[in-house]
């Protein structure tokens, strides 16, 4: 059965820069699966779960999440007006640990900093 008439809201999604130049740098398979997953993002918002995200339990944002394409990782969060902001990305093969250590604490710094931004008390 189709349904016509209904529009699905898209989710906003914003990129921090660096994820955006990490992701120009994909191979071509790698790069058709990331814009997939963010695809799927931008469709589904926060209903979107596993396989393809997964909560983060070490941020300081209960809300921090990782959109999860084969050894890929982008770590993201919902603000308050239910935007998805992409804020950090990688590869984590070969460092399946070390890379949430690395990662965990720039995305919450980067997060910090949208919000502060958001409310009008940053740059």
């Amino acid at each position: 059965m189709f349904y016509t008439g209904i529009e699905v809201p898209n989710w906003a999604v914003f990129l921090d820069p660096t994820v955006t130049t990490w992701i120009s740098e994909l191979d071509d398979l790698r790069y058709d699966r990331v814009a997939a997953a963010i695809d799927m993002l931008t469709t589904l918002g926060p209903s979107l779960g596993r396989p393809l995200v997964d909560t983060i339990s070490m941020s300081s944002f209960a809300n921090m999440k990782e959109l999860r394409v084969g050894t890929c990782r982008i770590l993201f969060a919902f603000d308050p007006k239910r935007q998805a902001i992409l804020l950090y990305a990688g590869d984590k093969k070969g460092a399946w640990h070390d890379w949430y250590r690395q990662a965990i604490p720039i995305a919450d710094h980067r997060f910090t900093r949208w919000l502060a931004q958001e409310s009008g008390g940053g740059p």
